[in-house]
């Protein structure tokens, strides 16, 4: 008789589940649980009064109700304004510079040193960014000094007590910060292009304007979207620059007040459930923005992709 040797199936399926589970089980823990309670005591009144807890009693969507029915609306407007005010500049400057470093034609020099100059504010800490520009554009600090001392101005200009100026210095702090790697995002998304298509563009007579427009623009949208989509949950999310500009007050007249801001004062006072429903309601704004966003920039590139079907018949 002939030995026949069985050859024993190797499930390598296991190993990537085992793999996989830590991060499942600390994003069940850390994130899933935590979120789903938010979402659980958003319907309650759960708060405390001195030394007195009270609740947590169901109430349904009342926090909901007094909230959007109060200052919410407003806090929503105040971030939204702070973030658009940094992004565009930023989103701008930093599509320029890809452009510019990444584009052989030009033959920069030292084009790592420059990277590594436009990404060092992303390194330093928020808190420590703000207080410096505290004390840069305080009534009595270098840039009052700067602009007097050059007659520009004969009295010092209170940034931080008008609207403009504590909204127009935390954009430009979120600016700073994370124009920066925006750039280096971008600029890697350039360098993913096929240097194909530029040669060939450059052998069609384009200039550098129709090749940016036409070619870069075009196929670095993945990454355009992802920036986008980044950039605005983390706009939602802002509260360390304006907190300490404005020492947790958002002055003048709660302008520079995030919702960010607005839940912590609800976290601060112990009122769980008003602070649940504005996570809610944070993360349902976040979401949609998010949805629309990308499905917005899917459906222009399909209708496109349907009008070159249409034109190669």
């Amino acid at each position: 008789m002939k030995a026949t040797a069985t050859k024993k199936k190797v499930s390598y399926a296991k190993w990537g589940y085992l793999f996989i589970l830590p991060f499942f089980l600390v994003f069940l823990v850390f994130q899933l649980v935590p979120l789903v309670s938010t979402f659980y005591y958003s319907f309650f009144e759960y708060y405390r009064d001195g030394l007195t807890v009270v609740g947590p009693n169901f109430v349904g969507l009342k926090n909901y109700q007094e909230l959007l029915s109060a200052d919410l609306p407003k806090y929503i407007g105040n971030t939204i304004i702070m973030w658009l005010i940094g992004f565009i500049p930023q989103i701008i400057v930093s599509l320029v510079l890809a452009a510019w470093f990444t584009d052989v034609r030009l033959r920069i020099k030292g084009k790592t040193f420059f990277k590594v100059v436009i990404y060092l504010p992303n390194l330093i800490m928020a808190s420590a960014f703000a207080m410096l520009f505290f004390a840069l554009f305080s009534v009595n600090g270098p840039v009052n000094g700067l602009l007097k001392s050059l007659g520009v101005i004969h009295t010092p200009i209170r940034f931080l007590s008008s609207v403009a100026g504590t909204r127009g210095l935390v954009g430009l702090m979120n600016f700073l910060m994370w124009f920066g790697n925006t750039t280096i995002l971008l600029m890697a998304a350039v360098m993913g292009i096929s240097p194909s298509m530029f040669e060939a563009a450059e052998l069609d007579g384009a200039d550098h304007r129709q090749t940016f427009f036409k070619i870069t623009l075009p196929l670095i949208r993945p990454i355009l979207v992802y920036v986008l989509i980044t950039s605005m949950i983390g706009g939602m999310q802002m509260f360390d620059i304006p907190q300490i500009l404005t020492n947790g007050k958002g002055s003048p007249n709660r302008t520079a007040t995030t919702v960010i801001m607005y839940l912590n004062n609800h976290l601060y006072s112990k009122n769980y459930g008003a602070a649940g429903a504005i996570s809610v309601v944070l993360f349902i704004i976040c979401a949609i923005l998010c949805v629309g966003v990308y499905f917005t920039l899917n459906q222009e590139d399909e209708k496109k992709k349907h009008h070159h079907k249409k034109g190669g018949k």
